[in-house]
């Protein structure tokens, strides 16, 4: 006879792996620590194995723990997904969404497919664009909700992610000692661009701009053919292109914080949609990734 698992008791169980001892799990899904406790145990009668095993002052998962987790993952996704889309069908309109051509290879394409899957019904209107094109967008209406790269904290927007800055060229390029680096940059204004300006000046280390494009297609194509090193982000750098070794005594870099922003602006339904999947697909990555 089946034997049928309670999603309930998997996402507590989840929840447990997750957070790393009952009681914080207990608080995550509402529950006492006792009943919590109780789950797990009759989870474990039904499956006929014990899902943890004592560690110290703590427990961790066992072998058929560690495979019904992965199990559970897929399963609750799969029913929290059927609810969104099926919850998704009445939501209709229209999205201007605005992001940075430097998200095009990162997790941003992973949330449209599954914005697009679960709300079949809302067009986006996408805009690739260098940030200051973007804000200023924002600013007159033009769109609804943008994705931006900044240094500085916006108490008007909401911060995804911080991730570093890295010097970016081609592998196994080496820097010419005495000489100028040579710099591939998109026209100004540009965050990277001066960024990259200003610790290279602050650190007195000579530097030329080799090579100006207006969008950061160009400007990959560049740093592949070599004409350039540039400033973006690790995560931005297409295949074939990686961070320069820090061996290379470029200057450190601080920090780049990814936002969402709608100017300040109440979301539309449509909107409000996104959103939610924009910061549901980010944190189920750094949940994977973590």
């Amino acid at each position: 006879m089946p034997i049928d698992l309670d999603l309930d008791v998997l996402r507590t169980l989840i929840a447990a792996q997750q957070l790393g001892a009952m009681n914080r799990a207990a608080d995550k899904v509402g529950r006492s620590q006792s009943a919590v406790s109780q789950q797990i145990q009759k989870l474990e009668h039904r499956i006929g194995q014990p899902l943890f095993r004592k560690q110290g002052r703590g427990r961790v998962l066992t072998e058929a723990g560690e495979i019904l987790l992965a199990y559970a993952r897929r399963m609750i996704d799969l029913n929290d997904e059927a609810v969104t889309v099926i919850s998704g069908i009445k939501v209709k309109g229209v999205v201007r969404f605005g992001f940075s051509g430097d998200l095009v290879h990162t997790w941003l394409p992973l949330a449209l497919q599954q914005f697009k899957c679960c709300y079949p019904n809302i067009r986006i209107e996408a805009t690739v664009d260098r940030n200051a094109a973007l804000i200023e967008r924002l600013e007159k209406g033009q769109l609804d909700l943008s994705v931006l790269l900044s240094g500085k904290v916006n108490v008007e927007a909401q911060v995804l992610s911080t991730v570093p800055m890295a010097w970016i060229g081609r592998p196994g390029d080496q820097l010419r000692a005495g000489e100028p680096v040579q710099l591939a940059v998109l026209e100004a204004p540009c965050f990277f661009r001066t960024a990259a300006i200003n610790a290279l000046d602050e650190a007195g280390i000579p530097w030329e701009i080799t090579f100006t494009t207006a969008n950061v297609s160009g400007l990959w194509a560049a740093v592949n053919a070599g004409l350039g090193i540039t400033l973006r982000t690790q995560m931005s750098a297409p295949q074939g292109l990686e961070a320069i070794r820090a061996s290379q005594a470029l200057p450190a870099l601080p920090p780049v914080h990814v936002f969402l922003s709608s100017a300040g602006r109440a979301l539309t339904p449509a909107a409000t949609c996104l959103k939610d999947v924009l910061m549901q697909t980010l944190h189920s990555l750094s949940s994977t990734n973590s």
